[in-house]
């Protein structure tokens, strides 16, 4: 098989939505024998038939109609590829909201080397609560989100999933006699609600010790030793350390971190997430202190 021609496959699925190779060609702004001649290189190069034509219409063959999907990946692929390193290419603005979680990971490097090859974006940035976030992106005041997945929500491209477990002052140990002092976020925060069905189907009393809505008054209380969080395993400030195993605390379970935006069709979102994407290894790194 040769070397498969994106813009043979860009004519093959132009023909296929304008319903002809002159509307093809019209859309494309090439001449007909332009598309023809990518039609005929493209079924060359794959030695199958694509398209069956007659005078009143142009459809596809079994083996293009097979080829519909991978066409299209190919394509959206190929533009993203095209729209991520164009040198200064991409224009606008855009409103990228983040979790607090990760504001003291490498994110300040992977948002610079975006701004470095796309100078003509305007970026700007949120830091916040997730639940906060996806108000904010729900109500059109933001464009790409990056934080904990929502319960039910099943939007979002998958950067990675990681576990929590308990964290307190160092040396903390709680007394097993007495209900959990805990430091949590405001309902309806993801962790919260993790954390406490974990204490409840494991029949473990617990009490709400100080609530906050920032990740720094949350970990300012548990170094007060005014009770035990969910945290990240990884990313554990200083000032905080796991909960000792011999405390007997139930686990609490994975969080999800996810990118959320407009979808493909805006090009300067989709480099942004792919950016982001692209960068989970480096974000997820423990940062140096």
């Amino acid at each position: 098989m040769s070397t498969l021609n994106v813009d043979h496959i860009r004519s093959f699925l132009a023909v296929l939505e304008n319903g002809s190779f002159t509307a093809a060609a019209q859309a494309l702004g090439v001449r007909q024998s332009t598309v023809s001649g990518h039609i005929a290189r493209l079924e060359l190069a794959l030695d199958r038939s694509l398209l069956m034509r007659d005078t009143h219409r142009v459809a596809p063959t079994p083996d293009g109609q097979a080829l519909i999907g991978f066409a299209r990946e190919v394509l959206e692929a190929h533009d993203r590829l095209r729209a991520f390193f164009s040198p200064g290419g991409l224009r606008g603005r855009i409103r990228l909201g983040v979790s607090e979680d990760y504001t003291l990971s490498a994110l300040a490097h992977v948002l610079a080397r975006f701004a470095e090859r796309h100078p003509s974006v305007d970026l700007q940035l949120t830091v916040g609560l997730s639940r906060t976030l996806y108000q904010g992106y729900d109500a059109g005041e933001l464009d790409v989100i990056f934080c904990k997945r929502r319960r039910g929500d099943p939007r979002g491209e998958l950067a990675w999933a990681e576990e929590l477990i308990w964290a307190g002052r160092p040396g903390f140990v709680p007394n097993p006699e007495l209900p959990l002092p805990l430091v949590l976020y405001p309902p309806p925060s993801m962790t919260r609600t993790l954390a406490l069905n974990a204490l409840d189907a494991a029949g473990r009393p617990w009490r709400i010790a100080c609530t906050s809505g920032s990740l720094m008054g949350v970990r300012a209380a548990v170094e007060a030793g005014l009770g035990i969080a969910p945290h990240s395993a990884r990313v554990m400030p200083p000032g905080l350390a796991p909960i000792p195993t011999l405390a007997g605390l139930p686990p609490i379970g994975d969080v999800e971190f996810v990118v959320l935006g407009p979808g493909r069709q805006h090009a300067v979102a989709t480099a942004l997430q792919e950016t982001i994407l692209a960068s989970s290894a480096e974000l997820q790194a423990v940062p140096e202190v």
